[in-house]
Formats: structure tokens, C-alpha cells, sequence
């Protein structure tokens, strides 16, 4: 018997991506452990997104978090 996927919730996802982002600003957590999580965060992302049964309303979400979350390597690397 085949039970429906289950995908991790937006919420979830996107909590953890602004406590990375907070801790950040905070000065809370160093620059190459924030590199680290977001490493595993656009990895599960980029899962995510490449999953051709993920619905729309979900791939929306997740698009907008992988853009939000290269943003934040982005800056990263900038300093």
C-alpha cells in the first residue's frame, strides 16, 4: 500500500533558516558553521525542488526559501 509523500513542513524549513540568519546578525554563530547549515539547507532544498511529484503550492515555497537562503551565502561570502 502506497501512502501519499510526506514533505518537511515551509514552516519548519523557514524557522530554521531565520534562526541561522538571526544568530547571524547576533553575532551569535561563526561564519563557517553558518556556511555549514546552510550547506545542509540548500541540499535538502535542492531535493526538494528536484522531486517531480512536489506539488506547486509547495515548490513555491521552497523556491522562495532557496532564494532566500543563497541570499545569506551570498553575504557570507561577501565578508
Amino acid at each position: 500500500m502506497n501512502s501519499p509523500r510526506q514533505y518537511p513542513e515551509h514552516e519548519h524549513l523557514d524557522a530554521g533558516l531565520t534562526h541561522i540568519q538571526q544568530a547571524l546578525d547576533q553575532g551569535h554563530l561563526a561564519g563557517g558553521a553558518a556556511r555549514g547549515l546552510l550547506y545542509g539547507l540548500t541540499e535538502t532544498l535542492g531535493v526538494l525542488l528536484g522531486d517531480p511529484a512536489l506539488p506547486d503550492q509547495l515548490r513555491d515555497g521552497y523556491q522562495g526559501l532557496m532564494d532566500n537562503a543563497r541570499a545569506l551565502q551570498q553575504r557570507l561570502n561577501e565578508h
